[in-house]
């Protein structure tokens, strides 16, 4: 498989003898264009005066018969100068030379001039062809040599011009083998963006700019890949780190350990397990998001969906006041999905709540979009920080801490399960500068979603147990 799409093979003879010899044929044919106007214009003017002198001639023919002039004196004058004049008297006598035979050949014999004389005689006046030949042949060959070397000039000039005229391809070429050879910051920066050369000028610094910015996304992509991974692997370490450190002291501990320190041990290995099980779980859905979710529409019922994962909270957090306000607000889209944005940022306000706060989940709609609000009275975030927390593995130094049990995902999985959806999650700024507000925006009708299945009634559904959710850890505690 090839690694560009295949197109045909760019002709890449030289551009400079193409031009110069594409130059040299048109040339070639303007000059015989203009040689054979040339001679057409030539016999064609030529003829003209060959027949306005005969007229003249006969002219001057009628006023030497007028004036007696004896026909031998009057046929003499008339001859001459590639006219040929023969006078026949009304009694049948001839004087001038012999008439010339007509060439062969279209359009080239001059038709004679008859006329009849005052004195009842008869005048033929017919031009001297092979004069009239000779000087069209004389003109052919001037035409020719002069057209022959203009065409050899003309190639020679070009040699040159083609080489001053291409020398902005030259300069291109300079500049494409520089970048690859590292310069990424040249450019051609043509001056005159309007001509051939400028256009292809300009649509090489934009594709240099493209190829730029990808390969600055590329370094960034990987760079940000790098760090997640680093990150994780930190993460994930201290969990495991955990399970290490109490499989150990119970082998160590063996059949007589003290019951209390057992079961202790016991119930710090089962958290570290659901700890790491649950980063690793996170893990996965973020790499499900960003291979794409295949999403299953139907019409769910915001508020009752709030509703639900608000009675989940209460039970996790008795003393948590959670309050749901709105209106039932039906939506197209992945209820089990969408129940798990709303867990996320739950949990999140769970967190950072006071043990005796309030978090309140408002329902409503906007400018044609779902909108759930979730508001807790904790810390807040602060303004530089608010678009920061949406990436991964990041925790606010004053308001996220692993003993409270974030890994710093949720909010990464609830943003991109949003967007999956066609809507967005920010953090906005909150009424009285006090606490956290996490908005949620979804279109009513979600192009993101498929609608095969639709019910016609609102319908909610629980998240499964096994969908992937950054949720807060069940705490464990020994007994007696």
């Amino acid at each position: 498989m090839s690694a560009g799409r295949a197109d045909r093979p760019l002709r890449t003879s030289s551009l400079r003898r193409r031009v110069a010899l594409y130059s040299v044929a048109v040339v070639s044919v303007a000059m015989f264009l203009v040689m054979v106007l040339v001679d057409a214009l030539f016999d064609l003017q030529t003829r003209r005066d060959v027949t306005a002198r005969m007229r003249d001639r006969a002219q001057f023919a009628e006023q030497l018969a007028r004036q007696r002039v004896r026909p031998a004196e009057l046929a003499r004058r008339l001859d001459g100068g590639g006219i040929r004049a023969r006078l026949t008297t009304a009694d049948g006598r001839e004087f001038g030379g012999e008439a010339p035979e007509a060439e062969s050949g279209p359009g080239r014999r001059l038709e004679p001039v008859r006329r009849r004389l005052a004195d009842g005689s008869h005048l033929v006046l017919t031009a001297d062809q092979d004069q009239v030949s000779a000087a069209q042949r004389r003109l052919r060959r001037v035409v020719g040599l002069v057209g022959l070397g203009a065409i050899v000039v003309t190639g020679v000039a070009l040699v040159g011009t083609v080489r001053v005229s291409l020398r902005p391809l030259e300069t291109m070429a300079e500049v494409a083998r520089s970048i690859a050879r590292g310069d990424r910051g040249r450019r051609l920066a043509p001056d005159e963006p309007d001509t051939e050369l400028g256009r292809t000028a300009v649509a090489f610094d934009q594709m240099v700019d493209a190829l730029e910015g990808a390969e600055r996304q590329a370094r960034e992509s990987e760079a940000r890949t790098r760090r997640f991974l680093a990150d994780a692997a930190h993460e994930l370490r201290t969990p495991i780190a955990g399970v290490q450190a109490a499989a150990e002291v119970l082998v160590q501990a063996g059949p007589e350990a003290d019951p209390a320190e057992r079961e202790r041990m016991q119930v710090l290995l089962a958290r570290e397990a659901r700890r790491a099980g649950r980063l690793v779980t996170d893990l996965l859905a973020l790499a499900r998001i960003d291979a794409g979710l295949e999403l299953r529409g139907e019409r769910v019922d915001l508020l009752a969906l709030a509703e639900h994962e608000a009675e989940r909270v209460r039970l996790l957090s008795p003393g948590l006041t959670v309050t749901v306000v709105g209106e039932p607000t039906p939506v197209v889209a992945d209820p089990d999905h969408l129940a798990q944005v709303l867990a996320n940022l739950l949990d999140n306000a769970r967190r950072h709540a006071p043990g005796d706060g309030e978090v309140t989940v408002r329902v409503s709609r906007r400018d044609g979009n779902a909108v759930v609000e979730v508001v807790d009275d904790g810390p807040g975030v602060p303004p530089e920080s608010r678009e920061r927390i949406f990436e991964r593995l990041v925790r606010l130094d004053a308001a996220r801490d692993r003993s409270v049990g974030g890994a710093g995902l949720g909010l990464s999985i609830a943003r991109g399960l949003a967007r999956a959806h066609g809507g967005e999650l920010v953090c906005a700024e909150p009424v009285g500068g006090r606490g956290a507000v996490f908005r949620l925006t979804l279109p009513v009708e979600s192009p993101a979603v498929s609608s095969a299945v639709l019910s016609a009634s609102p319908a909610v559904r629980p998240p499964p147990t096994a969908s992937p959710r950054a949720s807060p850890p069940e705490l464990l505690t020994p007994s007696g």
